[in-house]
């Protein structure tokens, strides 16, 4: 695997200047693919603007400053993706990892106590030794539970110093959703029909936005019961 990263070849989600340098920072292996992660180095460095260089960058993350989801990360090529936490509690500062309406990976703003917890959707489910049911969520994480209440797509909100479920936002008719790719990325609708699809293709939802539309349910990441439990980006006017 190449250890380098052209600009021009960068991940679209990326929000840098393609043509300003030639090199970028490459994500490392990790909880998030690398197509989906902007690596901690460069959002220390191009997303928040702590220091105007890769040296300096990495100082930074070495010193152990940055946390992601309550976790010290000193890999400046640590992957951060959809949802995590990221705190510098030297400046009081939490940010949360969304997407934009371009389909950029953005950095939001948001207070102390929702930097406590995260949204973790569940990608699948396995069954352990004892017959405890393991949940496999979406940014690499897993947890064990006694009860196999939950279903693949549910989203739960998780703290992160008891590691315990605060709340669980359902895969269901209702549901508030951020949508995470195709043509209606990062747009908020609540799901109206969930179409099971008996063959290979995926199973489609419909939503109502500011628009009724339609996408394959990997891309519906729900959010809230009847309101967004995260704090959203706000909407810039050009």
């Amino acid at each position: 695997m190449s250890k380098h990263l052209k600009r021009l070849a960068a991940p679209r989600v990326l929000r840098i200047h393609r043509k300003e340098r030639v090199l970028t920072i490459r994500a490392a292996p990790g909880p998030h693919a690398l197509e989906y992660a902007i690596p901690l180095g460069l959002l220390v460095r191009d997303y928040l603007g702590l220091c105007d260089t890769y040296k300096e960058a990495r100082k930074i993350v070495s010193n152990g400053d940055i946390l992601v989801d309550g976790v010290k990360r000193k890999n400046f090529k640590f992957p951060c993706g959809l949802m995590d936490v990221i705190s510098i509690p030297k400046m009081r500062k939490n940010v949360r990892i969304l997407y934009d309406r371009n389909g950029k990976l953005t950095l939001n703003p948001i207070s102390e106590s929702d930097a406590e917890w995260k949204l973790c959707r569940i990608q699948n489910k396995t069954i352990t030794k004892g017959k405890k049911i393991q949940l496999n969520f979406h940014d690499g994480k897993n947890k064990l539970v006694e009860k196999d209440d939950y279903k693949t797509g549910d989203v739960l909100k998780i703290a992160f110093k008891e590691n315990k479920i605060d709340d669980v936002f359902k895969f269901d008719k209702g549901t508030v959703s951020m949508i995470i790719g195709g043509s209606h990325i990062g747009e908020i609708a609540s799901i109206e029909e969930i179409q099971i699809v008996a063959s290979s293709k995926p199973n489609l939802v419909n939503l109502k936005g500011e628009k009724e539309f339609s996408t394959i349910a990997a891309h519906v990441f729900p959010i809230g019961k009847n309101k967004p439990a995260i704090t959203l980006p706000e909407v810039k006017m050009l």
